[in-house]
């Protein structure tokens, strides 16, 4: 896995332990493990704010206003903006993700 600098993490071992989830997580084709995994590993204001940022992000690409996200999601304008300066630069994470989103078939997932 390529190391880039765009994320800046206090310290190697950091990085690592990053790189190391993201490994294990494109390897696991199982929603509900990633899901139970999640619940495990963040706290549930931290899960909250996890899918507050994917919100923003789709909500971006769907053209919403950056007030709009923002009262629909109780989110600051400085946040937004940070995703919004995400998915315009070139080879965006964001914008690749999405497009996997946009081709995938995804079931209903078992709440």
């Amino acid at each position: 896995m390529q190391k880039k600098n765009t994320v800046s993490l206090e310290n190697e071992a950091n990085v690592d332990a990053i790189q190391e989830i993201c490994m294990l997580l494109a390897r696991i084709e199982d929603a509900s493990l990633l899901y139970d995994f999640f619940g495990c590993l963040f706290t549930k204001a931290e899960l909250k704010d996890f899918a507050n940022r994917w919100h923003l992000v789709k909500e971006l690409d769907a053209g919403t206003t950056q007030r709009e996200i923002a009262r629909k999601y109780n989110m600051s304008l400085c946040n937004i903006t940070r995703g919004s300066r995400e998915l315009k630069k070139e080879n965006s994470a964001f914008r690749r993700v999405l497009a996997v989103l946009k081709e995938a078939e995804l079931p209903d997932f078992p709440g």
